[in-house]
């Protein structure tokens, strides 16, 4: 069993920043692949980024690269997400999952995924 808790989230104006961290309890943190989704308000849950166990793997989704960077510190057992750039469209509740996996895989659907956090909530004014 994994324990997965996100914090970080708040209310930030359009063009600002914030960092998510994830902090993972239970067990070895380097042997699971993480990823970051959000949901909106009637909308379906979506994948932001995703890492693979090391680190060395990454996806984004379209609609955050070049403004969003996915990050682990396995010594710290946290994974990051540095959302730069932010706009009212981004608006949502952020979870992270995590996985086992191969090594330098990384996951991008949320079914793929058996540990979730509780989720903190991003508001983007503009």
């Amino acid at each position: 069993q994994v324990q997965l808790v996100e914090s970080g989230g708040g209310l930030v104006q359009a063009g600002g920043s914030l960092r998510l961290s994830c902090a993972a309890s239970g067990r070895t943190f380097s042997n699971y692949a993480m990823g970051w989704f959000r949901q909106a308000p009637g909308k379906e849950r979506e994948c932001v980024g995703a890492i693979s166990r090391s680190g060395g793997s990454t996806y984004y989704a379209d609609f955050v690269k070049g403004r969003f960077t996915i990050s682990r510190d396995n010594a710290k057992n946290t994974v990051y997400l540095q959302m730069n750039s932010l706009k009212p469209e981004d608006t949502a509740v952020y979870y992270c999952a995590a996985r086992g996996g191969y090594s330098g895989s990384y996951y991008t659907r949320d079914h793929e995924y058996y540990y979730w956090g509780q989720g903190t909530q991003v508001t983007v004014s503009s």
